[in-house]
């Protein structure tokens, strides 16, 4: 009952959506196509976004796996014009409150409005295929010195979104070139259904290529989860990475690496469930340094300086403007290096090497992540 609720609230309100943005539409195109008919621009705009929403929930549609990928092509594409269409669309009726709205005024707005979100969402295409790479140096206390450890952190691949398996290889290759002594995944390998990737062979063919002295070691994160998760699992296994689950391990007798699950799941892991670090992070060697992966960095409020780094992913840095400035709020670090609590650790946040839904980057980029870690005695 609950869901049906929500659904119907989701289809009212992007409804509305739709409809606003299609009198505003219409209002301009009325200007060189006088006989145009409102409903005509209504059914479109209704059509594309209920597409939208079947493609944002294609993962839990009772459809064959090639009508989930139709489903989430179209539907993720649309959603990054819609969303511009409809900030620009704003922006534009409060320029109006300044000028006279003569139906001149209503075509120049629209023509505009149509021309800048298109704009803007090529550019996001365009840049989103362009990956970064950042370096931070980290420095923790009277520890095992670690300096001469090459650490590259990466994560939302986010795989079964749209365009993720074709840029796999360049992924790969960026990391392969900086010659990684350790490889760590914060999360988000996949896109909630695992069924949406096209070729799972393929795909882990390509990610057995990563090379890492030590190893490439994962945690599951929110996306990671549901009724396809033990597919996920096996895969993982197939690439050999290795996934930490509420567990830990000591890499080269000078690093522990421990590895969080999610706490907000969509769906259940299988058998598996968040506990508390302390239940296996016990008679541990102090003289270690201890690296955390857990997705969420919402969860930084747990870890107390028992732990010396906590390297997530999950807020994409919002990944299209204006969202950052809404995850700059919701997080203590929503993206970059900081110490976010005098008596906790430091936290590392990245961006992402992937996207979720749209392939678009707007204001924030794909990223691969390099840690030096110093010590201080």
């Amino acid at each position: 009952m609950l869901t049906a609720i929500i659904i119907f609230i989701l289809l009212g309100f992007f409804g509305l959506l739709g409809y606003y943005l299609s009198r505003r539409i219409f209002q301009g195109l009325t200007y060189f196509l006088p006989r145009l008919k409102f409903w005509h621009v209504l059914v479109f705009f209704q059509a594309m976004t209920l597409w939208m929403l079947l493609g944002f929930a294609s993962s839990m549609l009772p459809v064959s796996p090639g009508a989930k990928q139709i489903l989430n092509r179209i539907g993720m594409s649309w959603m990054g014009v819609f969303i511009y269409l409809l900030l620009f669309t704003v922006l534009g009726d409060l320029i109006g409150l300044v000028f006279k709205r003569t139906p001149a005024f209503r075509a120049i707005r629209m023509v505009c409005v149509v021309v800048l979100a298109l704009a803007t969402v090529v550019y996001g295409r365009i840049h989103v295929n362009q990956i970064q790479v950042v370096t931070y140096e980290v420095t923790v206390q009277n520890k095992t010195d670690i300096s001469d450890m090459n650490i590259v952190l990466i994560s939302d691949l986010h795989l079964g979104a749209l365009g993720s398996e074709e840029r796999l290889s360049r992924v790969v290759s960026r990391i392969n070139s900086l010659e990684p002594d350790l490889v760590c995944i914060a999360g988000d390998v996949f896109d909630t259904d695992f069924d949406t990737i096209r070729d799972p062979q393929k795909a882990i063919n390509t990610l057995r290529k990563l090379s890492a002295t030590y190893g490439i070691y994962a945690c599951l994160g929110n996306h990671d989860a549901g009724q396809t998760a033990g597919k996920m699992l096996d895969f993982l296994e197939a690439c050999d990475i290795q996934v930490l689950n509420e567990a830990y391990t000591v890499i080269d007798d000078r690093l522990i690496l421990a590895g969080r699950l999610d706490g907000s799941p969509i769906g259940d892991y299988p058998a598996l469930q968040r506990g508390d670090l302390a239940d296996f992070l016990k008679d541990y060697d102090t003289n270690l340094p201890v690296i955390v992966l857990d997705h969420n960095p919402g969860h930084i409020d747990e870890y107390t300086d028992q732990v010396d780094l906590v390297l997530s992913g999950h807020t994409h840095q919002g990944q299209m403007f204006p969202a950052n400035i809404f995850t700059h709020w919701m997080y203590a670090i929503d993206y970059g290096h900081g110490h976010p609590h005098k008596d906790g650790p430091q936290l590392i946040v990245t961006s992402g090497v992937g996207y979720w839904g749209m392939p678009m980057r707007i204001g924030t980029d794909c990223e691969i992540v390099q840690i030096r870690i110093g010590t201080i005695y």
